[in-house]
Parts: C-alpha cells; sequence; structure tokens
C-alpha cells in the first residue's frame, strides 16, 4: 500500500520536452489541485522545519510555485512570510541579485525591510535543479543579516547538481527535499 506522502508525490505529471526540447517539467499543478495531496505535503514540509535545530521567524518564498509552498508552510507554523520576486513587482525598496541560469540571465528582488539579523529563515521554492535561483535567494537573504537556516523543496532534480552547489557554498544550511529524481 502507497503511503499518504507517496501517495500525493505521484501526483506530480512528467511534461517532456516543456519549455523547450530535451527538458522533462515537473508539474506539480495536479499535486496542488488534489486537497488531501497538497495537504499532506505542507505538513510533512511543516514536521521537516519544526525538526530543525533552530526556530524558524520567517518562510522566504521564490515566485511564483514557492508562494504557494511558503504561503501555506507560514500559515502551518505560524510565521511570517516573505516573497521574493521576479523585477519590478515589489513597490518599495528592494534588495535586487542578478543571477545566471542554465539558459540565461534573471534577477530576484525583496523587500528591504521584511528581515532583520535576528531573523532565521527557511527558503522554500518547488524544484531544485542547477541551485542558481535558491543562491540567488540566499544572497538577497544575506543582504539584510538575516540567517539562512534551510532551503526546502518539493523535489529535487539530483542529476542537475544543485545540492551540491549550496553544499560548496553554504555547508552550514540544511537541504531538505521530499522527493528525488
Amino acid at each position: 500500500m502507497t503511503s499518504p506522502l507517496g501517495r500525493a508525490l505521484s501526483l506530480i505529471a512528467d511534461v517532456p520536452d516543456y519549455p523547450k526540447p530535451g527538458i522533462l517539467f515537473k508539474d506539480i499543478t495536479p499535486l496542488l489541485a488534489d486537497g488531501e495531496g497538497f495537504s499532506v505535503v505542507i505538513d510533512e514540509l511543516a514536521r521537516h522545519i519544526k525538526g530543525l535545530s533552530v526556530g524558524i521567524d520567517a518562510i522566504v518564498g521564490i515566485e511564483s510555485r514557492g508562494f504557494i509552498l511558503g504561503g501555506a508552510l507560514a500559515k502551518a507554523l505560524g510565521i511570517g512570510f516573505v516573497t521574493v520576486r521576479k523585477p519590478g513587482k515589489l513597490p518599495r525598496d528592494v534588495h535586487r541579485k542578478d543571477y545566471q541560469l542554465e539558459y540565461g540571465f534573471d534577477a530576484l528582488e525583496m523587500h528591504k525591510d521584511l528581515l532583520d539579523p535576528k531573523h532565521n529563515v527557511v527558503i522554500v521554492d518547488d524544484v531544485l535543479a542547477t541551485g542558481g535561483t535558491a543562491l540567488a535567494c540566499h544572497e538577497l537573504v544575506e543582504y539584510t543579516k538575516a540567517k539562512t537556516i534551510a532551503h526546502v523543496f518539493l523535489l529535487e532534480i539530483s542529476f542537475l547538481q544543485g545540492r551540491n552547489l549550496i553544499n560548496k557554498t553554504h555547508p552550514e544550511v540544511e537541504i531538505i527535499s521530499l522527493l528525488q529524481t
């Protein structure tokens, strides 16, 4: 018999050749649409976060699917939620980090005044691939002098080595992923 978590994770759909030929896209929308499955995943991620060695003050969610997971986690944990967005989406003073993707360049922004040096945070996104986006977000948190305790992902595409990149740069930070492919 499949566990509730196993059933939930089995809802993630493979979409070949999206967004371009040769890419196997992992579509989490069927999981998000399944109330029981989504709830099981949030509960499991919250359990991992509660098990960290220090208390967490805020969840930092990366646009856009990191918002869905991160907002639900913040609610489940009774803590704050901080958004990290693509450029030009936040209305007040921001920290900005430009970074390289596997297929080009991008940037992320976060309001300057939402975290402070006493905050311990967890960064949340749906997928860990090459690690570039996660590291860019980590640097945004560092600009505020808050401390990233962990990176949390629904799934990790292991062959892209994102975990290794994060570990190389920040060996003290825990990396949690529910599913590794």
